[in-house]
């Protein structure tokens, strides 16, 4: 398990502004429907600066939302004090979650396990929290569906890309990782954004389950 503090504050700083561009450009719609119909107790792990917060149903009881950056942490407990439903942030790091074992209702991710060191750890810890049926709703960018971009996206995560982007690969198979840490797969859409063929523009969004 990945023990060293996240401490991003260049990329946070970036990641902020540009993910308030991506929401009026589609972003803000897809984590809508990420979150349609969640109910009970969930746990969103890697919350950034919180833009998921506004579209959680009322028929969710409560988040606790995970954010190992200081500074996007920080924004992510600005966003929750204007949230619907009850959220808390902690810090904490996606393979070693707090709380017991079969806890959770759901787990989110969005824009996540890109940038995990260790994403089947990560997925590994969010199939312990959840309940025997719980769902799994992630919407990630994933590896591209062509042989040539899938190269670039190799030499982009070999070179400079992580460094520039808070430790995100472009071309991690994101869907295939959720199956193998044992769950079932119920919907997966996938998807460009913005419609146009780049290195980051491969996206999936779907549910998966524990059985």
């Amino acid at each position: 398990m990945s023990k060293t503090p996240v401490n991003h504050p260049i990329f946070a700083r970036f990641y902020a502004r540009i993910s308030q561009m991506m929401e009026h450009h589609g972003l803000a719609e897809l984590r809508q429907g990420l979150l349609a119909d969640l109910s009970g107790e969930v746990i969103e792990v890697g919350a950034g600066n919180g833009l998921t917060f506004a579209h959680y149903p009322p028929t969710v009881a409560r988040v606790l939302a995970v954010e190992p950056e200081p500074r996007l942490r920080r924004l992510a407990q600005a966003a929750a004090d204007e949230a619907p439903v009850p959220v808390e942030v902690v810090g904490g790091l996606a393979d070693r979650l707090p709380g017991k074992g079969q806890t959770f209702d759901a787990a989110v991710v969005s824009l996540v396990l890109c940038s995990l060191p260790d994403p089947a750890a990560a997925l590994r810890e969010m199939y312990r929290v959840l309940k025997p049926g719980g769902q799994l709703r992630f919407l990630e960018h994933v590896r591209a569906d062509s042989p040539g971009l899938a190269r670039v996206q190799d030499l982009l995560d070999a070179t400079i890309w992580p460094r520039l982007a808070g430790g995100c690969h472009t071309g991690r198979d994101s869907a295939a990782l959720i199956e193998r840490a044992g769950f079932t797969m119920e919907h997966l859409e996938r998807f460009l954004l913005p419609k146009v063929r780049t290195p980051v523009s491969f996206f999936i969004l779907g549910v998966a389950s524990r059985p």
